[in-house]
């Protein structure tokens, strides 16, 4: 790193997400010492603020924990489709669970985008909801056959899907699958909307509160940074569980991490969003802003705290795009992470069999629009012991081995291969080679270090032991963040915890 090309560094556009900088809301209060709520939600994404509106008006007294602030997390930084048509899924669906559960999620994810379209018509919600194509379209004769595939197991779950020769962009294209009638909305302006219409009549949005721990009981209790919170039932939407021993999530799923462009073009961009079929994969859509178009440009994919220089696959994106179009200017670029389950299928439902009052939506791969949304009616029908027409094929308590078996060994193989790695001596043991803004794990005098070097030239040291499990953390010097590569976790780059599973900040370890 210390000898890297200062031109390297810098990376095109505003180190930011779109929907966060065109959405300003209301700061909440932290929780109290002591709340008391009939569900409390932990999470204030998609998931989590579905599931408390739902839940309040059907009477329900609800607390939403958030741990910074809501709708700013993973849902801030979302490319925001709302669609049914997840890459290719049904034809897996199909085969590896059955037709009966693929139906449940085609019309869960279907039925998702009309409940976004009615509650912001419901609450007067200006946030750019339009209809609009998606396409997962082909690049090679492999691609046209899956693409053709999921076309006819679409049809057969009486999903809006047909065969297309050719996409609506400036690129070689063998096929896709086309499905009508979807949508894209501005996420952060719906959810602050909704969350407006929560505190009041005994409920309440609490920010900057960070959940620690559960204790189970009657009521549940929830230990916080600032106080407890008592409630009946408890949902735990907080990407992947903070409170996950009693399912052993972290064994269940991975962390996958993807990198957003927003840049302007010199031409309208066509109707419709797009993803390819072959990786590494590349998306893209358009959102209307007062100050014209923006195209939002993702992809380059791979498990977290393992992309190597993360700058890289911005820069990959930006050659895609320019390969394209004449790019006029990249205003922002953002990070994210989602959840993936070892069969593709998102967990929402009880938490654990034996756990009556805990609830759990997490592993909504990139698909969270619909995936959250589906997770709060799911969740609220339960909490209010009404039947649900789709819970079945999301439920927690799941095991199917044909889907997940191969992936279950895979996940755990790449875990024990990263914690081994994280025992290997680091290389560099020098901290004063470390530029203003960079990081490194060294070991310096036989002890290793997270290291960083601050904009006004101070060295920050920790511990580079993950506090969830006990990986070692890795540089992620686009973001300026330690990630975790075991079940990412990440930290700002003065070890605060940022991004859970863990939920305490790294130690601090003093440098010799």
């Amino acid at each position: 790193m210390p000898n890297e090309e200062p031109e390297m560094e810098r990376l095109p556009g505003k180190a930011a997400s779109y929907w966060i900088e065109s959405a300003v809301g209301p700061e909440y209060p932290a929780a109290p010492t002591n709340f008391r709520a009939d569900v409390a939600v932990v999470g204030g994404g998609i998931a989590g603020l579905t599931a408390a509106v739902l839940l309040k008006r059907a009477g329900k007294t609800v607390a939403v924990i958030e741990a910074d602030r809501i709708a700013a997390d993973v849902t801030g930084h979302t490319t925001a489709k709302l669609t049914s048509l997840h890459h290719l899924c049904y034809r897996h669906l199909i085969d590896h669970f059955d037709q009966r559960r693929a139906q449940q999620y085609a019309d869960a994810n279907q039925a998702a985008i009309g409940l976004v379209e009615s509650l912001a018509i419901e609450h007067g919600i200006d946030c750019n909801f339009m209809r609009r194509p998606a396409y997962t379209y082909a690049q090679s004769d492999k691609g046209r056959e899956q693409v053709q595939d999921e076309v006819d197991a679409a049809l057969k779950l009486g999903l809006p899907a047909h065969f297309v020769d050719e996409v609506p962009l400036p690129l070689h294209s063998d096929g896709a699958i086309q499905f009508d009638n979807q949508a894209q909305f501005h996420p952060r302006s719906y959810l602050l909307g909704l969350a407006k219409t929560i505190p009041g009549g005994g409920s309440a949005i609490f920010e900057q509160t960070r959940a620690l721990d559960i204790t189970e009981g009657v009521p549940v209790s929830i230990r916080t940074t600032t106080g407890t919170v008592h409630a009946d039932d408890v949902v735990v939407a907080s990407h992947f569980p903070f409170y996950d021993k009693p399912g052993m999530y972290f064994a269940r799923m991975y962390q996958s991490a993807s990198y957003v462009l927003g840049v302007t073009l010199d031409k309208p961009f066509p109707d419709g969003m797009f993803i390819s079929v072959e990786e590494p994969t590349r998306s893209l859509r358009s959102q209307p802003t007062p100050e014209g178009e923006l195209v939002l440009v993702s992809g380059e994919g791979h498990r977290s705290g393992q992309g190597g220089d993360t700058r890289h696959h911005y820069l990959a994106l930006l050659r895609f795009a320019e390969a394209l179009y004449h790019v006029r200017e990249v205003r922002y670029h953002w990070f994210t992470q989602d959840t993936i389950t070892v069969d593709n299928v998102p967990y929402i439902g009880r938490l654990a069999g034996e756990t009556p009052h805990l609830w759990v939506a997490t592993g909504f791969k990139k698909w969270g629009m619909t995936h959250g949304t589906v997770a709060g009616r799911i969740l609220s029908d339960l909490i209010l012991e009404k039947e649900n027409p789709w819970a079945e094929v999301f439920d927690p308590g799941r095991f199917k081995p044909t889907a997940s078996a191969k992936e279950f060994l895979s996940q755990q193989a790449n875990v024990a291969a990263e914690f081994v790695a994280g025992l290997i001596p680091s290389i560099g043991d020098d901290p004063s080679t470390l530029r203003p803004g960079q990081g490194a794990v060294m070991t310096v005098k036989g002890k290793k270090y997270a290291l960083h070097r601050a904009a006004g030239g101070g060295l920050e040291s920790h511990d580079p032991a993950c506090r969830h499990m006990g990986c070692t953390v890795v540089w992620n010097p686009a973001e300026e963040t330690w990630d975790c590569p075991c079940h990412g976790s990440r930290y700002r780059s003065n070890g605060e915890v940022m991004h859970g599973p863990a939920v305490y900040g790294l130690e601090k370890k003093r440098l010799d």
